[in-house]
Formats: C-alpha cells, structure tokens, sequence
C-alpha cells in the first residue's frame, strides 16, 4: 500500500443498517484497508437504514479497490455509486468566461456591441497601443503547450495537457487575479509553434510556455522573446527557477552560508536544470558542477551537445571530470532535477556538515527525503506530502502580476531574481527554520510581494531602456 492521498480521493455510497457504531465500524474498515477517512454524511434515513456517503482518501486505484471491497464485507452493507473526487473536479473543465458588466436591456446591448463597440474599434485601429487599456489584453496570458513534457507524463499530447493548463488558468485567477487562457497547440514543430503564438500575440499581455520538451523549449522561448512586444516566460524553467533559489537563499541562512563560497552540485541540465543554473549564477554562486545521463559536464567531454557548451564553460566540471557521485563528495549542496533514485545514502553521507538536498525530481525524487534527513541539515522536494516543497505555482502568478502591472514587454535576469529574493524575504527571520525556507501558496503576502518586486524591477528597466533610447 501507498501512502493515502487526496488526488486519489473517493467518495463511496453505502446502503446499511441503521446502528448506534455504523459510523465508528465504517471508519475502522477504510483504515485497516488503508485510506483515511475525511467525511462521513449520512444522505438518507430510514426506520431501519442508511444511505451514508463515505469521503476517503486512498493510495492509489488499487487501494481504492481494496477499500471499496472491504466496505462491501460489512455485515448488510451494499454499496452503491463510487465517485473519484478528481474527476468531479474536473466534469466540464476548471475555468469559464463571465463578463465584467451586466447585460440587461437594449442600453446595454448598444453599449458593449453594436453599435458602440464600433467607436472603441476605430479608436483602436488608430491607436493599436489603446489595447491595453480598452482590452482585455491588459490583464490576460496565455498559457501554451504542446503536449510533449506534461508533469511526469511525458509526451502526451495537447488534447491530454488540457486539463493540465486548466488548471494553471485556474491558479493565476486565484492567485493573481489574471485571466489566463489554455492554448494547447496541434503540432510539435518549433516553427509552426513560434507562428502560431506570435498571430494570437494580440490578444495577451504575456505567454507562458508550459510542458514543452528540451531543447526545443529552448528555441521557442528564445525566438518568441525576440520577435514579440510581450514578456515570455517558460514557467518550467524560470518558474522553478525562482522557487529553486528563494529556497537556496533561505536553506543558506539555516547553515550559515554563502551562496559565494559553497560547492553545489546539480543533476539534470535540461530545462528547469539550464534556468536553475543561469539564476544561481546571477545570484552569486561560484562554484557549479552539473551532471546528466552522461556524467559531468565539462569542457572536452566526448558528444557534448553544443546546447550544453556554455554550462561546460560556466561550471566547475573540469575539477570533477567523473560522475555525480564523484562530484557530491564534500559538497555542500545537491540539487536534483533529473530522475529518481540517483542517490544513495552513502552519498549525502559523503557531503559536507551541514549539508543541502534539493531532491526535486516528481513524482519520484533523486533520494527518498527521509533518508536524506538522516545527513542532511536541510532537505526539500518538488512533492507536497514533504516539508519545503519546490512548487512553481509560488512564483509565476505574483511574476505575471508584476510584469502586467509593470507594462513590461519583455523579461530580465534582474526580474527573476527580484521575484526570487521576494519570495524568499516573504518567510521572516522568527518563522525561518530547515522545515520552512519556502512559505505556503496561501500566504496572504506571498504573491503580491513578488508581484510588487517585479514590477518595480520591470519599471526600473523600462525607465533604463528609455533613457538609452533618449540618449
């Protein structure tokens, strides 16, 4: 059995005598079947029956089975409708379009369409600037996908990664009142990608690339930021990027560290890998090595791919031309954004006192966190069932808030550390601890500090640029 969770969450209806421990004995049978039990309501009553609807959480389909099962061997149980919570969630998508002003008569009809609305077109026609003001360009992001990187999935396609960028809609609603829209593209060629979100470019203030697979994110990315006027943001990499460095800032200050002097040694160089790496830099860090499949990277290395150069030339791999394994002894950090199962024990055992373990690597980290407790002075996890979660949803809705507030048409290094050392700033010297260097998604200061942080920054560059221009 797995551990219960609440994305395997179910809801059971049973049909059962009417007793003084019917509740008591329901609850007993989940957690000997090895979920937990979250609600009990009785739906029904009869003289001598009911109808109870039983909320578990599970470890798994397997387990839901099982306890199911065993709810049906209670003497005069019958069971009824068994619901996945999950797929409730998701009846009829996550998100819908409501308009901001009433239509209630003709009045409003001539106000909103025709024949009105044909003032505000010419006027844009005019001035195609006024978008942001008389549009809904002013508070809306796309969030484009191709299917070929879903979370753990792998290359699933756009029709599969919809409820995936659904939900992304649904947090930077809740989270930064933005209105974001799932753009989940047919095609997976980085030309036909690149066009297509520069001819729906104007209608949104900003896109974020979501699950698009190395290194074609790479190009993506790169070709959309240089012939679009908006920002451009790959939530899989300058996302975790944000979070992966708010939390070495903060897991620092717990050893008592610098991020100039200490050895930190990172597995997996693709996306999220590549932005870690570039905002580590940023932020101070001298001393990187970066291993992958094949081992360190480093100047020389027989095949390396020229997408990897210039993190053979930013790094340290020249010092430790092995593997990973060779590189973690006596370091002071580890950060893993690669596969599961890469470490040992031995091995975190063989870094330095005082040691940082960023196993990040989902659903299955680099090492199981509890044995990278044992050695470890800090430890954190791409996963919520652990303390000091890697979780990108803390950044990019305060990022995007600030880059539209800010007017911003593009995005810095200057802005993502902003947004990093808000993040960070936001858990407060009494609260900061090895199991909280990262404060919760509900925080209700979290999103508009980093939101503030990056507009500020984002203005600063705007007003730079200008100056620039000016001169």
């Amino acid at each position: 059995m797995t551990s219960p969770s609440v994305s395997y969450s179910i809801t059971v209806r049973l049909e059962m005598p009417a007793q003084p421990a019917a509740v008591s004995t329901i609850t007993t049978t989940v957690e000997r079947a090895g979920g937990v039990v979250t609600a009990v309501d009785v739906s029904a009553s009869g003289v001598d029956r009911l109808q109870v609807d039983v909320t578990c959480a599970t470890g798994g389909e397997d387990d839901a089975k099982r306890i199911v099962d065993a709810l049906g061997d209670i003497a005069g149980v019958s069971i009824g409708r068994v619901s996945d919570r999950t797929f409730l969630a998701h009846l009829g998508g996550k998100i819908e379009v409501q308009p901001k002003m009433q239509i209630r008569h003709r009045d409003d009809l001539s106000l909103i369409y025709t024949p009105g609305v044909g003032r505000v077109s010419q006027q844009l026609a005019a001035h195609p600037e006024d978008a942001v003001r008389l549009t809904i360009k002013r508070n809306t992001v796309a969030v484009v996908s191709d299917g070929s990187a879903v979370l753990g999935l792998g290359n699933i396609g756009p029709t599969a990664a919809l409820p995936v960028m659904e939900g992304k809609a649904a947090l930077f609603k809740r989270f930064s009142g933005i209105d974001a829209f799932p753009i989940c593209l047919d095609t997976q060629d980085v030309d036909e990608i690149v066009r297509t979100v520069k001819i729906i470019a104007p209608v949104f203030a900003g896109i974020n690339l979501e699950d698009i697979s190395a290194p074609r994110c790479f190009e993506i990315e790169a070709r959309l930021r240089e012939e679009l006027d908006i920002p451009v943001f790959h939530d899989d990499q300058h996302g975790t990027a944000i979070v992966a460095v708010a939390a070495l800032r903060n897991a620092l200050k717990v050893v008592g560290k610098r991020i100039e002097d200490v050895r930190i040694v990172q597995s997996g160089a693709g996306a999220a890998g590549s932005a870690i790496l570039r905002l580590m830099l940023a932020a101070g860090a001298k001393h990187v090595v970066v291993s992958d499949i094949d081992g360190v990277i480093r100047p020389g290395r027989p095949g390396l791919a020229p997408s990897l150069e210039w993190m053979a030339a930013a790094t340290e791999g020249d010092e430790y031309p092995g593997t990973l394994r060779d590189a973690i002894a006596g370091a002071d950090v580890f950060i893993g954004v690669s596969a599961p199962n890469l470490l040992t024990e031995a091995d975190v055992a063989a870094m330095a006192p005082d040691s940082i373990v960023f196993a990040m690597a989902n659903p299955l980290p680099e090492i199981d966190p509890a044995i990278a407790t044992r050695h470890a002075a800090v430890v954190a996890t791409g996963r919520s069932d652990f303390a000091n979660q890697i979780n990108n949803v803390l950044a990019f809705p305060g990022v995007f808030r600030g880059l539209l507030d800010g007017r911003s048409t593009r995005i810095t290094d200057e802005m993502l550390l902003a947004a990093a050392t808000a993040l960070a700033d936001v858990v407060t010297p009494e609260e900061l601890n090895a199991t909280y260097i990262v404060p919760s998604v509900f925080h209700p200061q979290l999103h508009g500090a980093v939101a503030s942080a990056v507009q500020t920054a984002a203005e600063a560059d705007s007003e730079s640029r200008s100056s620039v221009t000016r001169s």
